[in-house]
């Protein structure tokens, strides 16, 4: 029942956001697909993130930033009914750490949001990044951009605050949806591939 439970969760398909696809017959797809059978057939997380031998690291940087994209934008569109205005004025993980948003269209300084306007902002600007092929080349044999580690780095440190706001503040919602062990599974996973890159900087990993 709990399995059911879970894939009605998760089926709701609440992201605001279609889920962004890999096309069949690129080299990112069947990364992709190698990345998923091994994470489905319960290997150890720590050596499901490493990186394939002979594979380019850009591409699996790509793949898995596109796919926890996906992933916690799914987690917290399951959550969003119940982070709103009035629950979550301010977007925070406790009562140490308030995040601001900055970006360099609307605000360029850093801008106090509610934690449903900082979502809406971060996935937003995620997916605006992921579908822009100067950044993100889907095409064969079109080289990554110099700062593309950069870039990944910034969209990872800010999904990481998804998690931090999820578990700080809406933990009990998780669990009552019986979806704990998914989320858990997706953060571990998540960390355990920043770490293996040195994808975040160690102090932003604090609140959690």
């Amino acid at each position: 029942a709990m399995a059911l439970c879970l894939k009605q969760v998760f089926n709701k398909d609440k992201t605001f956001r279609p889920r962004k696809k890999f096309e069949p017959g690129t080299q990112r797809f069947e990364l992709y697909k190698k990345a998923q059978a091994s994470l489905k057939s319960g290997l150890d997380l720590k050596a499901v993130v490493q990186l394939p031998p002979g594979e380019s690291i850009n591409d699996w940087i790509a793949v898995h930033v596109v796919d926890f994209f996906n992933r916690i934008n799914l987690i917290y569109g399951t959550m969003s009914e119940y982070c709103t205005e009035r629950s979550c004025p301010i977007m925070s993980g406790g009562l140490k750490y308030e995040y601001r948003w900055q970006d360099d269209s609307k605000y360029k300084k850093p801008t106090k949001l509610s934690a449903p306007q900082y979502m809406c902002m971060l996935m937003d600007w995620i997916e605006m990044l992921i579908n822009n092929e100067d950044i993100f080349p889907t095409r064969i044999g079109v080289p990554f951009p110099k700062q593309f580690q950069q870039v990944c780095t910034k969209i990872l440190t800010r999904l990481f605050r998804v998690f931090v706001h999820v578990y700080i503040h809406h933990f009990d919602s998780i669990i009552n949806m019986g979806a704990e062990a998914h989320v858990n599974t997706c953060y571990k996973h998540f960390y355990y591939f920043i770490r293996e890159f040195s994808l975040i900087d160690y102090r932003e990993l604090e609140p959690l």
